[in-house]
């Protein structure tokens, strides 16, 4: 009887050291989630570009003001060409030993969109964009930050990698997918006003927009085609002057009068506003989880935030900050079943 009533006795504290290292482990998931997906005003205070004019990459001690032409000229050596679009050519390049994207102007033709590109570059540093480290106007080159990776298009062939496999899981890819929400809504809600993601005709160039980083986050780097929505003054944007055609733009995207036999038109062809972002977000996310275990699980739970993005008429669609608020919830919810699972076991 004795024995019997030493061991409830010694049970109660068992129990409430148990139930104290579950609520222990809770927190603690929680606070790892709260360091991962800071606020944008965090991030943007934390972050060497705000101090404006400014950049440091890498292993750099000290901030150092943007190059210019004279120190662009003598310090920044080429290297090899490793990207080429109908507006700049890209060089990877080296600068006081640090490895930097060299971008040049391809054809005067595109002067214009190279400056529209460079001065979004400026105005927006933070964050969820790309490095600045120097440009020069008078030769048309500009200097960014370098990440190996190159742009998001590469993920799967950078996953398949031995020493990146680690990172081919469902958490890290669905990751990738809320930095992707969080900088459209950052270009949405952006310093230099509702800016719509242009070059964004197909799942292939909308990829090749973004690019990986070495810590496996995203930021925006090609900002050519990045006109403004003016809500007030009821101006919205058109993208290009060419009939865009396709699934992946977004249904007010399409030229209206096509069933009816008339030629498109591009003063007669409607204007749009940021929620054609909204419309491409699912098939992006679904190229972002590829074929990973918990991925179906990942697809299930944003089924119906994505049902929200694909509405045909884009008033109904939800701002990329609703979708980040729902994929951030739904990876917090995953991890703590994951561990939940674990502590079962």
């Amino acid at each position: 009887m004795g024995r019997s009533g030493s061991l409830i006795s010694e049970g109660v504290p068992v129990v409430a050291v148990c139930l104290a290292a579950l609520l222990l482990s809770n927190a603690m998931i929680y606070l790892y989630l709260d360091s991962l997906y800071q606020t944008d005003e965090q991030l943007v205070s934390s972050h060497v570009g705000h101090v404006p004019q400014h950049f440091k990459i890498t292993n750099m001690k000290n901030i150092t003001p943007w190059l210019q032409c004279s120190q662009i000229d003598a310090e920044v050596r080429k290297l090899k060409l490793i990207g080429q679009g109908t507006v700049k050519k890209v060089y990877l390049a080296e600068w006081r030993g640090q490895k930097v994207a060299l971008s040049k102007l391809s054809s005067l033709d595109y002067l214009e969109d190279f400056l529209h590109g460079l001065s979004m570059l400026q105005l927006l540093q933070g964050p969820r964009v790309v490095q600045l480290v120097g440009f020069c106007l008078e030769d048309h080159t500009q200097v960014t930050e370098h990440h190996p990776h190159g742009p998001l298009l590469n993920l799967e062939g950078i996953l398949e990698q031995r020493q990146h496999q680690q990172h081919n899981t469902w958490q890290a890819r669905l990751r990738l997918a809320i930095d992707y929400v969080l900088i459209l809504h950052y270009l949405h809600n952006s310093p230099a006003g509702r800016r719509v993601m242009c070059d964004s005709n197909s799942l292939e160039k909308t990829l090749s927009q973004f690019l990986l980083t070495s810590d496996f986050h995203l930021v925006v780097n090609d900002l050519d085609a990045l006109p403004e929505v003016d809500t007030p003054k009821g101006l919205g944007v058109k993208c290009g002057h060419r009939e865009l055609t396709g699934d992946f733009v977004a249904p007010e995207q399409l030229w209206p009068f096509r069933n009816a036999g008339t030629p498109f038109s591009d003063g007669l062809m409607p204007e749009y506003d940021e929620r054609t972002d909204i419309w491409k977000i699912p098939d992006v996310t679904w190229f972002l989880m590829g074929r990973v275990p918990g991925g179906d699980v990942v697809h299930f739970h944003l089924f119906q935030i994505h049902q929200e993005c694909k509405r045909e008429d884009p008033r109904l669609r939800p701002s990329a900050l609703d979708v980040s608020k729902v994929y951030q919830s739904v990876y917090s919810s995953m991890v703590q079943d994951s561990a939940g699972f674990r502590d079962m076991l």
